[in-house]
């Protein structure tokens, strides 16, 4: 479930529609981290990447230093349950070619997962299986 990721997390990096793109450039690289949430107070606005920063720099050069949050964000955004499971969660994912998912609950935040998060995940369980099934065998 994802919710079990989010245990242990770093707290999330938000910021507005108003935030410039150079500023969230530098959290993105302080923070090292791929996407921020852009909120408006509790409500999640978009979800501004390092892709979607690129996508600009390609398409209006120089002027994406100029450029602010609400002019690059992807948005709408999807959002996944605390209750769904990795395997959906990467699913829609990889179908939707994203990276960044916030885990919502009753409309309220409780974080973002990464597919690296999910990735990691999966690896942990199959090598918890595998672990499994040795006992299992030798037993």
């Amino acid at each position: 479930m994802l919710g079990s990721i989010l245990v242990g997390k770093k707290p999330m990096v938000c910021v507005t529609r108003d935030t410039p793109v150079n500023a969230i450039a530098e959290l993105l690289y302080r923070h090292r981290i791929g996407a921020v949430l852009v909120m408006d107070g509790p409500r999640i606005e978009g979800l501004v990447s390092e892709r979607d920063i690129c996508r600009c720099l390609h398409t209006h050069g120089r002027a994406v230093h100029d450029a602010l949050a609400q002019d690059i964000m992807s948005a709408p955004v999807v959002t996944a349950s605390p209750r769904d499971s990795v395997a959906d969660a990467m699913a829609v994912m990889t179908d939707r070619r994203f990276r960044h998912l916030p885990v919502v609950d009753n409309g309220v935040l409780l974080g973002l997962v990464s597919i690296g998060d999910l990735v990691k995940r999966r690896i942990e369980d199959a090598e918890a299986e595998a672990e499994s099934l040795k006992h299992y065998i030798a037993s």
